[in-house]
């Protein structure tokens, strides 16, 4: 699998089990890119949804893919403190044109007091029935979800105190 550059600017897509496009973020810079790990970061990015509509995001993100976990990571820096969304998904897979990963439905909202709140369960269960996610798969994304909530509970990797703060950092060197 080829790596983004650091420096470069990439497309990110989200897609559901069953092939379908979700949502594309249009423009994340790379502040690290290797067959492993993509660490990226964007502000005001423009988004496209499957149905049509478009926002802008907020806040500056860093975005956290590895290719072993299935899930990614996004720090949001907003005024009162960083807000984490993590995606439970495929873990990324970038193929030149865009980083690539399926979202499975479920996400952990993350607080800055580090509490945090497992969303969509509902919409899970009825895509899960609707896709036919086979058994082994929803193991999978519960095993990595215990794996996060560790992450999260330890401050492990983007949770701790300096990761988000040193990689926005990096992304304000390109500014």
């Amino acid at each position: 699998m080829a790596a983004p550059q650091a420096g470069s600017t990439i497309e990110i897509q989200s897609y559901k089990h069953n092939g379908q496009l979700h949502r594309v973020w249009e423009n994340t810079l790379v502040l690290k890119g290797t067959n492993m790990i993509v660490i990226g970061a964007n502000d005001k990015t423009r988004v496209n949804e499957s149905n049509g509509r478009t926002w802008i995001t907020r806040e500056p993100a860093i975005c956290y893919f590895h290719a072993d976990y299935w899930f990614n990571i996004i720090g949001m820096l907003r005024n009162d403190g960083i807000y984490y969304y993590c995606n439970i998904s495929s873990p990324f897979a970038f193929d030149g044109e865009a980083l690539k990963y399926i979202d499975y439905d479920l996400d952990v909202k993350v607080y800055p007091d580090m509490t945090y709140k497992l969303l969509d369960e509902d919409e899970y269960e009825e895509h899960k029935k609707q896709m036919n996610y086979p058994g082994s798969l929803d193991r999978i994304l519960h095993h990595h979800i215990g794996h996060l909530l560790r992450w999260i509970r330890q401050r492990q990797g983007p949770f701790s105190a300096e990761f988000i703060d040193q990689w926005y950092e990096r992304y304000l060197t390109y500014y």
